[in-house]
C-alpha cells in the first residue's frame, strides 16, 4: 500500500518559520499574508513530487485538467490555514468570521458523558476546531497526530500555546490508546484524521473520486473499541479570514471483532467516511492537503 506521504521531508528551516511568525504577529495578519505567495511560488517550482500529487487529486475533484493557477491557489489555501494557525494559537479569534454547520450534532454526542471521536481528515484546519473547543467553549479537545514529518511546524506550535500542545497525542506509541482511553473516561474529544495511512497500519481499499484508495482502519477501530460517538468535523477555508466549521453525526455499527475480521467489519464505515470526505472536498475543492499520490498502489 501507498505510504508516500511518510517518506516526505519537511521542507523549510525552522529559523525561517519562526522569522514568519515573528514578522507575522508584530505587523498583523494581512501584511503577513503576503509573504505567502512567494514562498508558495517557490515551494510549486521546487517541489516536483508534492506539485505531481497536487495535480493528481485536482483533476479528480475538478474534472477537468489542473494548470499552474490551481496548483498555486492549492498551495496557497495550505499555507493559508498554516499562517492562521498563528493567530489562532494566540487567541486572535477577532480576526475570523467563523460560520458554523450542525454543531448541535457535537454538543449532542458530548451530552452522554462518554468523550467523543472527532473524525477528520486532511481538509481544511483543525485548529479551528481546537483553537474554539478550547479557548472560546471551555472544551478540552485532545488530537491524534503523526509527528515525525511535521517536527518543526508542531515545534512552534507548542511554542506558541504549550498548554493545547500538551494534548497532542502522539501515533505510533505504546501508550497511545492508554491515552486515548484515559481522555475519553473524562468526557473529554479525542480528534483523528482518517485520510493517511501510517506504516504498516492495516487499511482497507475503497472508492474515493472514482478510484480506490487506501484508507486506515485505525481511526474507526477506536471508536469501536472504546464505545464512543462519532462526529465528523471539517473546517473548511474559505478564503480570506472566514471559515466554514462542519459537523455531523457519523454511525458507525461494527462490532468488536479478531484481527482478521475487522477488515471486513469496518469496511462499509471506511467506505462510508470515504463518501463523506468526497462530499465536503467537492465543497471546498482545495482544502485537500494530502501533496502525494494518493491513489497509488491501493490495497486489494
Amino acid at each position: 500500500m501507498s505510504n508516500g506521504w511518510l517518506a516526505q521531508r519537511e521542507r523549510g528551516s525552522i529559523a525561517a518559520m519562526r522569522m514568519l511568525v515573528r514578522f507575522s504577529l508584530a505587523l498583523g495578519r494581512g501584511t503577513g499574508r503576503l509573504l505567502l505567495y512567494p514562498i508558495c511560488l517557490y515551494f510549486l517550482l521546487f517541489s516536483v513530487r508534492a506539485r505531481r500529487g497536487s495535480r493528481a487529486y485536482l483533476e479528480r475533484v475538478l474534472g477537468r485538467r489542473a494548470g499552474w493557477r490551481d496548483l498555486f491557489r492549492h498551495y496557497h489555501a495550505f499555507a493559508s490555514t498554516l499562517h492562521d494557525r498563528v493567530f489562532l494559537l494566540t487567541d486572535r479569534h477577532d480576526l475570523f468570521e467563523f460560520e458554523f454547520r450542525g454543531l448541535g450534532e457535537f454538543d449532542q454526542a458530548m451530552a452522554q458523558g462518554h468523550g467523543c471521536i472527532l473524525l477528520g481528515a486532511h481538509l481544511g484546519s483543525f485548529e479551528v476546531m481546537r483553537a474554539l473547543g478550547v479557548r472560546m467553549r471551555k472544551l478540552p479537545i485532545n488530537v491524534l497526530m503523526y509527528q515525525d514529518n511535521a517536527a518543526k511546524i508542531e515545534a512552534i506550535a507548542g511554542e506558541l500555546a504549550p498548554d493545547m500542545h500538551r494534548r497532542v497525542i502522539p501515533l505510533g506509541r505504546a501508550d497511545t490508546l492508554l491515552r486515548v482511553r484515559d481522555c475519553l473516561e473524562r468526557g473529554e474529544a479525542v480528534g483523528i484524521l482518517g485520510d493517511r495511512v501510517l506504516g504498516k497500519d492495516k487499511a482497507v481499499a475503497c472508492e474515493f473520486f472514482g478510484d480506490a484508495a487506501n484508507f486506515p482502519q485505525g481511526p474507526l477501530l477506536v471508536p469501536v473499541l472504546f464505545h464512543v460517538p462519532v462526529v465528523l468535523f471539517f473546517g473548511l477555508y474559505l478564503g480570506g479570514n472566514r471559515y466554514a466549521i462542519h459537523f455531523e453525526r457519523f454511525a458507525c455499527d461494527a462490532a468488536p471483532a479478531g484481527r482478521n475480521e475487522r477488515a471486513a467489519q469496518l469496511a462499509p464505515c471506511i467506505a462510508r467516511y470515504a463518501q463523506r470526505l468526497e462530499h465536503y472536498c467537492r465543497l471546498a475543492p482545495y482544502n485537500w492537503f494530502n501533496f502525494y499520490d494518493f491513489w497509488e498502489a491501493p490495497s486489494a
